[in-house]
């Protein structure tokens, strides 16, 4: 992909933000990032957003809004229910990851804590991205 790689993450830890904005340009992916990181600024995002995103990554633990409404949110949206989204959270519940694939979400990951685990997700993202 020659054009940056838009990406629209919605994530309230700023270490998680930081460690995957520097896995990004550690695997020389070109992108640019529009981080909403609370749960309830997300609506405001989606009306207001004029340039889709190539990609959603979002969090499910957020302070306001828990991310399974978040995720029936922006399915609800028109514009952006066909954009590829990634789950990328802590819960390893099997009820979160069901109702995340139920609800049009295309992977869902837990986070990493190793450098691989990072570019492995980076991976996954620029998959769904360029699909």
């Amino acid at each position: 992909m020659d054009n940056p790689l838009r990406i629209f993450l919605i994530e309230d830890d700023m270490d998680d933000i930081e460690l995957l904005q520097e896995s990004l340009k550690d695997n020389s992916v070109l992108f640019t990032m529009n981080v909403v990181r609370e749960g309830d600024k997300v609506s405001t995002y989606l009306r207001e957003c004029t340039v889709l995103p190539h990609v959603i990554v979002m969090d499910f633990n957020l302070p306001k809004v828990h991310g399974k409404d978040i995720l029936k949110t922006i399915k609800s949206f028109e514009g952006f229910k066909n954009i590829p989204l990634l789950v990328l959270t802590t819960s390893t519940a099997k009820d979160d990851i069901d109702y995340s694939y139920k609800m049009g979400a295309d992977k869902y990951l837990t986070k990493p804590s190793s450098i691989k685990g990072f570019n492995d997700t980076v991976a996954a993202i620029v998959e769904l991205a360029t699909r």
